[in-house]
């Protein structure tokens, strides 16, 4: 109790926090919570993943005694299990955001809430939902909603599906493998431990994922100030 009582915000948002006192399978809640789960938007999927590569052979001595003795291997079962993990979060979303949708749809206007803006995502889903979906798993927080507003918007299921797995491996195969090269590529010529630096890193990792969607929110929406020049 006194233990759980000590557990601060900050250590909510440290990748290694999870990996030293939870393992492989609060990694892999972790993963599923964040899009399957809409509380989990503020959990550390990217840098999870990155940390998750540096530490692969303790993650996989958890489910087989004694590792499989292969990097390799360790990787691939991590992005095995992770990736399932990832895809049925995804599954979930889709689900309770179609469920949602009717609801929604027949919702009337009021201050928070503008049907104008479903029919202008149902508009965007229909014309780049399987690019929002690969790209949704490498933007934090976007990759919690996108699958909801997939299901809302009733995109074609089996599309969802194809593009789901897509990202979800590619996203997964991405951080996992960069986190466990890196490390040994700065380890062996640099003499350069990331396992030191792991704050440094993650914040990096952070920066690097959300500065797109920064950058969109605040200076997207100033090239078109012209009502009679559209441009």
């Amino acid at each position: 109790m006194i233990g759980l009582l000590a557990i601060t915000f900050k250590d909510l948002l440290n990748p290694e926090f999870y990996i030293n006192n939870g393992g492989l399978w609060v990694l892999l809640f972790i993963v599923f919570a964040e899009t399957g789960l809409m509380v989990g938007f503020f959990l550390p999927g990217d840098s999870l993943l990155f940390v998750a590569g540096i530490f692969s052979q303790k993650l996989v001595d958890k489910l087989i005694p004694g590792g499989t003795g292969n990097d390799f291997f360790d990787l691939l079962i991590l992005l095995v299990l992770i990736s399932i993990c990832g895809i049925v979060g995804n599954m979930l979303g889709y689900w309770f955001g179609k469920r949602s949708g009717p609801f929604l749809f027949h919702r009337k206007d009021n201050f928070l809430f503008k049907k104008k803006y479903l029919y202008d995502a149902k508009d965007f889903y229909d014309k780049h939902g399987g690019q929002a979906i690969v790209f949704a798993r490498f933007i934090p927080i976007v990759r919690t909603f996108a699958p909801i507003i997939a299901g809302i918007v009733v995109m074609d299921r089996k599309k969802f599906m194809f593009y789901n797995i897509v990202g979800c491996v590619a996203w997964v195969f991405t951080m996992l493998f960069a986190g466990h090269y890196l490390d040994k590529l700065f380890t062996s010529k640099f003499n350069f431990d990331l396992k030191k630096h792991l704050e440094i890193i993650v914040l990096g990792i952070v920066l690097i994922t959300t500065l797109p969607v920064l950058y969109k929110l605040f200076f997207g929406k100033k090239k078109n100030t012209d009502p009679q020049n559209p441009s």
